[in-house]
């Protein structure tokens, strides 16, 4: 890793060092702090000239800071960098905020994606790399500049095959069964995949199609979704299931869980239809005010760590919440981005 220097803002520091151990590089230092009335002050404390620069900051709120200060932070840093002749300036997002307005939906309504996108431009960011934003279609119209979306459905596969993607031997991940009693790989009969509307099918198909790969299955899990709509804001209403879920263990996918009533109508739509829901899988759990009573009845709930589940009360979830690391997806794709060689859409299979 010649020419390469990888950065952690606060927040996402741990995160960053979990990379970095996959890269065997370390994280580069840098000074990060407020002056009296808030404003922020941030600056790299290593040589940058000429360098190839990877800032990671997940942009979540969480107890230290608002979403909106983290980004404040990584623009006036990313504007350092290139004042400091950095060569290229990649931002690794785990989890990318800003993304869910992603269309005028009413009159006046703001398009924030492409806003936070003209930030990003404006103050010199060269590249992107994120996991299941969004919207893909929104974020790439959004960026003139390259985007990277990594995807956690080989991730949510492994996982609940069995599969420890973080463990490997000679690069091979390693089968392993303690995260679930009983994974899907010892009986992958009566399987389906739910989506919780009709936009989140194509995520839950390419999912569909991983994960009969994994139990070495044809066209046997079929994909279904909830006929949901939103009123008022925040609320969402629908219990009629396109599909048949009779009889059948739903595995329920998401990119994203906010405060849950999407997740809890979702469960008592395939309970009203007969079926069981055997686990909800979902990327980003932002978990806001209410989700643990919305998600009281998930009997397994499986995320990964691109946001790290604070706001969870832990004795509600000791048994249920199962977390994946990503660390290692990210670093194999910083490595194929930096040395310009290697395929990114090969770690999404």
């Amino acid at each position: 890793m010649h020419n390469f220097q990888l950065f952690g803002l606060d927040g996402s520091r741990p995160f960053a060092q979990q990379v970095a151990r996959y890269l065997d590089v370390p994280v580069s230092k840098h000074v990060e702090r407020s002056f009296a009335d808030g404003e922020p002050y941030v600056k790299s404390c290593v040589n940058v000239r000429g360098f190839d620069v990877y800032v990671i900051s997940s942009l979540y709120s969480d107890d230290h800071q608002s979403v909106t200060e983290k980004f404040t932070k990584l623009l006036f840093f990313v504007g350092s960098l290139v004042d400091a002749s950095a060569k290229r300036i990649t931002i690794v997002c785990p989890y990318l905020a800003f993304a869910r307005q992603d269309r005028k939906t009413e009159s006046r309504a703001p398009i924030t994606i492409k806003y936070f996108a003209q930030c990003l431009e404006a103050v010199g960011v060269s590249r992107v790399l994120t996991m299941d934003v969004h919207n893909l279609a929104a974020m790439q119209n959004a960026f003139r500049i390259p985007t990277d979306n990594l995807e956690a459905k080989p991730l949510h596969a492994d996982f609940l095959c069995g599969v420890d993607s973080g463990a490997m031997t000679d690069g091979v991940p390693q089968r392993v069964h303690p995260h679930i009693p009983d994974p899907l790989v010892e009986d992958p009969s009566n399987l389906i995949v739910l989506a919780p509307d009709s936009g989140g099918m194509g995520r839950a198909k390419r999912f569909r199609n991983v994960l009969e790969k994994r139990l070495k299955l044809h066209n046997q899990i079929d994909v279904v979704h909830v006929d949901k709509e939103r009123v008022n804001g925040n609320e969402v209403r629908g219990s009629k299931i396109v599909g048949d879920v009779e009889g059948k263990r739903v595995l329920v996918l998401d990119d994203v869980i906010s405060s849950g009533r999407t997740i809890q109508l979702c469960v008592d739509a395939v309970r009203k239809h007969g079926g069981d829901v055997w686990a909800v899988c979902t990327t980003h759990g932002v978990f806001t005010e209410g989700a643990n009573d919305f998600l009281a009845d998930v009997p397994r709930l499986v995320i990964t760590d691109t946001i790290r589940p604070f706001r969870l009360r832990n004795e509600q979830w000791r048994d249920r919440l199962h977390v994946i690391p990503t660390a290692m997806m990210f670093a194999q794709a910083i490595r194929r981005t930096h040395e310009e060689g290697g395929s990114i859409s090969d770690l999404l299979e």
